[in-house]
């Protein structure tokens, strides 16, 4: 007879694991008892050596569905003769590994549950098990029990708590388990607070849905405001009200088959769709889906979303097939996901609120996610994605800031790099505080007292000044080096490589604005190789929000006649802008390809005022003609060993185009080709140069499938190994996790 002590670390709590080793050790005669200790799992068993190495083999290989396992620690005891097996209270491990579960969606079980009139459960929107529901977004503290969440006021009734103990029940020890008789309440108000009277919440809102009314409703991690998908006036008005004119709104579709009809979904898509995370995924849409333009106006593709709680299910019922769900915020403001801030803040937006009393700790998004190479890129890490928890060997324990836009936030701990969700844009005031939360919750979570503050370069970035206000050293990173170091971690690469980092901005070390860069580099440093052309741009940040001003800057710059090119623009405005470059008013330079690409819409008239982050670039690719393979000219100089990649000759071949009445969508193609090809090509000199093989891609560019594709097809063609970011966004989401390793690199030992 054996005494072992065995400390599983990792995804383990959350998830069903003490139950499920609980009924493994009667099955294999193990003596001891399970318990949670801060995040991770402990046992203390006894029983023969056989059984104990077939019981831990079990649960190792095997472990409950949403489990994952980090680090298993077996120490030997001295044998004490345990009579029988006890899941035992949880303690605390103020210094161990920690690690918090993701929300999850609805389990099949459940699902069939609130589906059959004859289960106590039916039709109840809060059905869960230890295999789904809310988990980060209702964690206050670790170990992960009842107490340490906001359902800590909900007693539950005798019959879930028969569950909670029965070993048999998928429910024992379901920490957040409840049902109609003692768990959280839907209730339906207007927009003004008072509550609706009738039967059934849900019934009437798919009533009021069906009258065209747009309605609130509480999820997971925030408010959603939704609509019929189908009515055309209720979508108009949704973008009318919350400020959106055309920035696409996501869509959550009754199940797959309907999917199917409205999109094409290959393989991986179908297992994206239907995964327990169930992500918003990008899906090129079908010519006759029969829903509205408005839903995403110039756009080739949907973004779709299945079901993920009991209330989604719910309001498929009677007729329903596709809703319009969208973030329930005003634009350019964070998801609302207090009940009486959200009346406040969204009450001029939506008509009724079906909420609920079940708190949420710590708001999350809905995740993006898209496919490329059949493989699967991360837009937006949030719900059912986050914390984002994977191994990194480090020296250090560092806060890493991000970046101002699409911000993120991450920890180095333990040899472990914990990535936050998505944020967003933190010069607005409630995301900044937003923010600040988030970071405050995940180190009360993980005990984490940083070493070393990454931030961005630039010191005017709340995110860096956040860090002037905390104790702990500060590094600060160069933005499209850490672009760059974020794809790097992602596939584990410590060797010198080559990066292309294309974007819009980002603050360079010679005071310019960066954005179409070319280095050779580590992780600790980089070489600034080549880049794009430096072009003098007139407006400041209003140049990013007005492409014309971009288009008119380079025209200048060329001594171009502007006669009927940008046809949507005064002459007037023109002229003011024109002066102001010939005067330095107000101008920066930069190399950025996000703002040539602005440039080209500009001059095709696509868009000459954007009102959402990247939208004419978006439109400019919604347009190209994948069947053209044509380039246009490019020149690439070199001095003092720095390459250049010129605009020049590619904008005038450009007006030569437009001027001969050849179609945009043509001129978009050339010119994806061009910028893909000239990188490429430079790429491919570097690489002969200076004998690296190993090439990055990253930066908000790249979130451009066609020019990604058609720059990786060029290079892999001349057998160069391309990397580019998949689980952590390429665009500035990502920024994080490149600065955290190059402040470990750069502070050594």
């Amino acid at each position: 007879m054996k005494r072992y002590e065995i400390k599983i670390y990792g995804v383990v709590q959350g998830v069903g694991f003490r139950p499920y080793i609980y009924n493994q050790a009667n099955t294999f005669n193990i003596k001891g008892w399970v318990s949670n200790q801060g995040s991770a799992v402990l046992m203390d068993i006894e029983g023969e050596k056989k059984d104990i190495k077939e019981f831990l083999l079990k649960i190792v290989r095997k472990p409950p569905t949403l489990a994952k396992i980090e680090k298993v620690e077996v120490i030997p005891r001295v044998y004490i003769g345990h009579n029988d097996f006890n899941i035992e209270n949880s303690c605390i491990d103020e210094k161990g590994l920690r690690f918090i579960s993701m929300d999850v969606s609805i389990c099949p079980d459940c699902l069939n549950e609130i589906l059959d009139s004859n289960n106590h459960r039916y039709h109840y929107s809060f059905t869960n098990c230890t295999n789904c529901g809310p988990r980060y977004s209702v964690i206050r503290e670790l170990p992960y029990d009842r107490e340490n969440t906001t359902m800590d006021i909900f007693a539950m009734c005798p019959d879930c708590e028969k569950e909670y103990n029965d070993p048999a029940n998928r429910r024992f020890h379901a920490q957040t388990n409840c049902c109609p008789t003692c768990g959280p309440t839907l209730s339906l108000l207007n927009n003004e607070g008072k509550q609706i009277l009738c039967n059934d919440p849900v019934e009437k809102t798919i009533d009021l849905l069906k009258d065209g009314k747009i309605i609130a409703v509480k999820g997971i991690g925030g408010y959603h405001l939704a609509c019929d998908a189908y009515n055309v006036d209720a979508v108009k008005v949704l973008r009318e009200r919350k400020n959106r004119p055309y920035k696409p709104f996501a869509i959550m579709i009754k199940d797959i088959g309907t999917a199917k009809k409205l999109c094409f979904i290959n393989e991986v898509e179908e297992k994206l769709l239907s995964s327990n995370k169930r992500p918003i995924v990008l899906l090129e849409k079908k010519e006759e889906t029969f829903l509205p333009e408005q839903i995403a106006p110039n756009m080739k593709k949907l973004g779709v979303m299945l079901p993920y709680t009991p209330l989604h299910y719910l309001l498929f019922q009677d007729g329903i097939t596709c809703l319009v769900m969208t973030s329930g915020n005003q634009s350019s403001t964070p998801i609302q996901y207090g009940n009486q801030q959200a009346i406040i803040n969204i009450g001029k937006i939506a008509d009724y609120f079906l909420m609920n009393n079940r708190d949420i700790h710590i708001p999350v998004e809905d995740s993006v996610v898209k496919v490329v190479f059949n493989k699967e890129i991360v837009v937006r890490r949030a719900r059912g994605y986050t914390p984002f928890i994977f191994p990194m060997k480090a020296k250090h324990e560092i806060l890493a800031l991000g970046a101002e836009e699409k911000s993120t936030f991450c920890f180095l701990q333990n040899q472990y790099l914990y990535m936050s969700q998505y944020i967003g844009d933190l010069n607005n005031y409630d995301t900044y505080i937003n923010y600040e939360k988030a970071i405050d919750n995940l180190i009360d979570l993980l005990v984490f007292k940083p070493e070393l503050i990454a931030h961005d370069l630039h010191a005017a970035y709340r995110s860096s000044q956040y860090a002037e206000s905390h104790g702990a050293r500060k590094i600060a990173v160069q933005h499209h080096h850490a672009h760059m170091v974020s794809c790097m971690v992602e596939h584990n690469l410590f060797c010198p490589t080559i990066g292309v980092v294309f974007d819009g901005t980002g603050l360079g070390t010679d005071g310019k604005i960066w954005g179409g860069e070319f280095f050779i580099g580590t992780r600790k440093n980089f070489i600034r190789i080549g880049h794009f052309k430096y072009v003098t741009i007139q407006g400041g940040d209003k140049s990013v929000r007005e492409p014309w001003r971009v288009a008119v800057s380079y025209l200048h710059l060329l001594n171009y006649d502007f006669k009927d090119i940008i046809s949507e623009i005064d002459e007037k405005s023109i002229n003011i802008v024109k002066q102001a470059i010939d005067k330095h008013l107000n101008c920066y330079e930069t190399s950025s390809v996000g703002r040539f690409f602005d440039c080209i819409a500009s001059l095709l008239n696509l868009r000459q005022y954007i009102t959402y982050d990247a939208q004419a670039a978006i439109e400019l690719e919604n347009i190209l003609d994948p069947s053209i393979k044509e380039v246009y000219n490019y020149c690439i100089e070199e001095e003092n060993g720095i390459y250049e990649i010129g605009y020049e000759e590619i904008l005038f071949c450009v007006l030569r185009d437009i001027k001969n009445g050849v179609p945009p969508s043509v001129i978009s193609a050339k010119f994806h080709n061009t910028i893909g090809g000239s990188a490429a090509d430079l790429v491919i000199r570097l690489s002969i140069k200076y004998g690296i093989k190993k090439v990055i891609l990253s930066g908000g560019v790249f979130e451009n499938s066609h020019l990604l594709m058609y720059v990786i097809n060029k290079l892999e063609e001349n057998d160069l190994s391309v990397y580019f970011n998949q689980q952590i966004p390429t665009n500035d989401s990502g920024i994080c996790v490149g600065q955290s390793a190059i402040a470990d690199a750069m502070e050594g030992k």
